[in-house]
């Protein structure tokens, strides 16, 4: 929805389900999230409300569903529908309430409302923030340009993977794959973000060992492979080992923004003088039943604003449960700037069961080569070795960005060919 909001006033979308009268119910979470509670008291003066309720702004009907998505919702003791009605509704609060402050924005547009016994289902759909948001916080710093120019990609997608076996490398393992991936001319790979620092693997050994390849790949040749090390931890040990990557050379972070939390990527991000890339694990918790939780669209302008460069979005015909539309929508979502003059563009990086037969649909449905391509297995499987999987990305986004179809591309391109073969299940 790309509904102005004013300076002082944000909204929030939500898609909701209910057996009350929907003015009621949508009265009910604009109360539960300002200055009401569920019985009326002395102090919220009309005065007050004026000053401090939040506002229903629009309900839009949707239709009847079945039965309650949800258990536990209750019934109205009169002017109960006999099934529960869906329908969109806006709440806007004034900014007075909470300043431009993320973490109680979140307390705000979310809070309690997934419980309140009105509802059989209830989804967060969308915000719009005022712009005193982008002066609180200092957004991407590096996003798509400075990500470009980093890696010294531009206008194709940057073609990546992920350090497979996900564990079980030992710090030399790591830095042997990545030589030679760096030799096959990869531009981007990233630890698994279960890959952290254990006693088999311990960072500081993982960094100087990988970062001793990279270096020595980029004096040879000039290009230098942008690698996102896995420092999720404690705030501290964050930092610590965001300066030793950052120290050695290195160009990117990783972090997993559900384990380390808004009010830690926020310090973090404060701190932080290379490229994030934030993967969102744990993310289909927030999501996954289609009337409980959090929508992509939402739920990543947060992270944008609080400064990450990179957004896992999954990828098309993935190994997840996610459709395909779903994945693109998440995509533009990232590109989408969040106010005219301080956009907050992230780079969305497509991964999950990627190879090289996705690269056109992707093309094709995002129409932008402004992505990280992604492929762990659609890398490291390929029957004749990761660097030939490394070609076959390459060649799949050549052929997906010049209008050729891979079938012809293949006919001259065997590592894309063998990929195709490989991968057609």
């Amino acid at each position: 929805m790309t509904v102005a909001v004013p300076d002082n006033r944000l909204e929030a979308d939500y898609l909701i389900e209910t057996r009350y009268p929907l003015e009621q119910a949508a009265e009910a979470m604009a109360g539960e999230q300002s200055s009401g509670t569920f019985v009326a008291v002395p102090c919220e003066t009309p005065e007050l409300k004026a000053r401090a309720a939040a506002r229903v702004e629009r309900i839009e009907v949707l239709g009847e569903a079945e039965a309650p998505s949800l258990p536990g919702a209750g019934t109205p003791r009169a002017g109960a529908a006999s099934r529960p009605i869906r329908a969109r509704v806006t709440l806007s609060w004034p900014l007075a309430n909470i300043g431009p402050s993320l973490p109680n924005l979140l307390a705000m547009v979310a809070g309690n409302l997934f419980e309140l016994k009105q509802f059989s289902g209830l989804r967060i759909e969308d915000m719009r923030l005022p712009p005193a948001f982008a002066d609180a916080y200092p957004g991407p710093r590096f996003g798509v340009d400075g990500t470009r120019r980093l890696a010294g990609v531009e206008r194709r997608p940057l073609i990546g993977t992920i350090v497979k076996p996900s564990v079980g490398l030992t710090a030399e393992d790591t830095a042997d794959l990545v030589h030679t991936l760096a030799e096959a001319g990869i531009d981007f790979i990233k630890d698994d973000e279960l890959q952290s620092d254990g006693p088999s693997c311990p960072f500081e050994d993982r960094a100087r060992a990988v970062m001793r390849v990279i270096n020595d790949h980029a004096d040879r040749t000039g290009r230098k492979v942008m690698f996102a090390f896995n420092l999720t931890g404690d705030l501290d040990q964050m930092r610590r080992r965001h300066d030793l990557v950052r120290d050695l050379g290195g160009t990117c972070v990783m972090t997993s923004l559900n384990s380390v939390g808004l009010v830690g990527m926020i310090e973090f991000c404060r701190h932080s003088e290379l490229p994030i890339h934030a993967h969102r694990n744990g993310w289909g918790a927030l999501t996954r039943h289609p009337l409980l939780g959090w929508s992509y669209v939402a739920w990543q302008k947060p992270w944008r604003i609080a400064g990450v460069d990179h957004m896992h979005v999954n990828g098309i015909r993935n190994k997840f449960c996610e459709p395909d539309d779903s994945v693109i929508a998440s995509a533009r979502a990232c590109l989408t700037p969040i106010w005219p003059d301080r956009p907050c563009i992230v780079m969305p990086v497509f991964s999950s069961g990627q190879s090289a037969g996705q690269a056109p649909d992707t093309f094709e449905a995002l129409g932008t080569g402004d992505l990280i391509f992604a492929a762990g297995g659609g890398v490291m499987a390929h029957p004749d070795g990761p660097a030939a999987g490394v070609a076959s990305l390459r060649e799949a986004w050549e052929a997906a960005m010049a209008g050729r179809t891979l079938a012809e591309y293949a006919t001259t391109h065997p590592a894309l060919a063998r990929a195709l073969e490989a991968y057609s299940g």
